[in-house]
Order: C-alpha cells, then sequence, then structure tokens
C-alpha cells in the first residue's frame, strides 16, 4: 500500500471513529445518529490527501474556510462526488466564486453579501444552501450577528430566490469551560426558536456548531451538523497564520 492509500484509509478510518463519537453523545440525550451530519473540515489539507480518503470510501464532504483555497480544490477534484461547504467569512467581492461551485455556505450576516450572492447564482443559474451566522460568545475577534438581529435578517431573506436558507451556524467562545461553551451552543437554540416564533414556517432547521474539541457537547445541546477537522485529519504542521496571513484583527482563532 502506498503512502498516500494508507493515509486515505487512516482519514476514513478516524471519520468513523468521529462519526462513533457523535452517534454516542446522541445516544446520552436520546438523539438518533442520523439526526447529525458531520462535516469534515478539509482547510490546509492537500488536494492528493482528499483524493486518497475518498478513494478509501470516507470523504464525502468539503468545509473550507478560505474561498481560494477551496476553489483550487474543487477544480482538481472535479472528477469526483463531492459537496463543497464554504464555511468561513466571505467578502462581497469574492461572492462570484462561491456562486460558481459551493454547495452551501455558512458565514451568511450581512444583506449586502446575500445580494451579491443573490445577483451571482442568478448569472450562473445556480442556488446555494446558507445558515446564517450568529456571534453567540459576543467576542469582538468573531464575525455573524448579534442574536437580538438574527430574527429580522432571517425575515430579510425572503425574497432572495437563489438563497435557500437551511439554519443557523455558530463558533462557540474559545474555552476549556464547558459551561461557557454550551452556553454560546444553547443560545444558537434559542435564536432558532426566536426566528421560528417571528416567521412561523421559516427554514431554519440545521444547527451547526461544534468543532473538533467540542462537538459532542454542541450534540447533547442539539446540533444538526458539526464542523470536524483535526480530529479527522491530524494536527495543522503550521498555525493558522502561516497559511493566511494578515487576515485582520476578525480573524477566526477557533480552529475545527
Amino acid at each position: 500500500m502506498s503512502d498516500l492509500s494508507a493515509d486515505g484509509a487512516l482519514i476514513a478510518a478516524n471519520i468513523e471513529t468521529v462519526k462513533q463519537r457523535m452517534a454516542a453523545a446522541c445516544a446520552r440525550v436520546g438523539r438518533a445518529p442520523e439526526s447529525v451530519t458531520l462535516l469534515p473540515v478539509t482547510k490546509t489539507v492537500l488536494a492528493e490527501r482528499l483524493r486518497a480518503a475518498y478513494a478509501a470510501g470516507g470523504l464525502r464532504q468539503c468545509g473550507e474556510n478560505k474561498v481560494q483555497e477551496a476553489r483550487e480544490k474543487a477544480e482538481a477534484l472535479a472528477d469526483l462526488d463531492l459537496s463543497w461547504s464554504v464555511i468561513g467569512h466571505l467578502q462581497t467581492n469574492k461572492a462570484k466564486y462561491v456562486a460558481r461551485f459551493a454547495d452551501a455556505f455558512q458565514a451568511l450576516d450581512s444583506l449586502k453579501l446575500a445580494e451579491a450572492l443573490e445577483r451571482r447564482l442568478e448569472v450562473e443559474g445556480r442556488t446555494l444552501d446558507v445558515f446564517i451566522q450568529v456571534n453567540t460568545s459576543g467576542e469582538e475577534s468573531k464575525f455573524g450577528l448579534e442574536p437580538s438581529a438574527a430574527p429580522a435578517f432571517a425575515q430579510a431573506l425572503a425574497p432572495f430566490e437563489r438563497l435557500k436558507v437551511r439554519g443557523l451556524m455558530t463558533l462557540a467562545i474559545f474555552s476549556a469551560e464547558e459551561a461557557a461553551v454550551r452556553a454560546c451552543f444553547r443560545r444558537l437554540c434559542a435564536v432558532q426558536a426566536e426566528i421560528r416564533e417571528a416567521t412561523p414556517g421559516a427554514q431554519v432547521d440545521e444547527l451547526s456548531m461544534g468543532m473538533s474539541g467540542d462537538f459532542e457537547w454542541a450534540i447533547e445541546e442539539g446540533a444538526t451538523l458539526v464542523r470536524v477537522g483535526q480530529a479527522i485529519f491530524g494536527p495543522r504542521p503550521l498555525p493558522d497564520e502561516h497559511y493566511w496571513p494578515g487576515l485582520g484583527s476578525k480573524r477566526e482563532k477557533e480552529t475545527p
């Protein structure tokens, strides 16, 4: 077996291990394992490793923080049946790229960006699943809407025919304190309830929350999608600043 084949098999095995942990978390709170989806976060993972993981049967979805990296990998792996989600902050001038290839965008937090995506999707003749990003920790380093602003924002998205709102996304506080992390997840559940009350029939069924260090807590609090990177692909060789220098003061410091 080649080194890449062995690596692909290891990644596939790690995915199964994470799924087992997800199922155990579901069991602890009386949920069905199939009620939660795993999104492998593939940022900084080389395309050839992803190809090997696909061949091993473990990888079918990829989550990427940076649109340029996502585009390059999507093009390199275009022959594979992979679904691509962009999960990081997006500048308006890069909306055209997401509109061309992404299946989902999980960090929608402004009408200006929604308008840019809608225009480009119209040109491409595509639709896009979107998640509203909510800042549940109150940290200035994070993007996302204030929880109180989310219901009105969800209502404002109704006219956008190309954007298919699927749910909400958040990043919990970067803390070892379980109570503080869980509070962020509970806050997102509360926002979901507020949106449903303000707009009966609103399609916000999905809750994207939880990463490598806290996805089990997130599942216990109601997550329907968890974003897991390092628990699947191993630690990144260098900090995020190496891969994306100059990300600015609002760089998301957490690592899926």
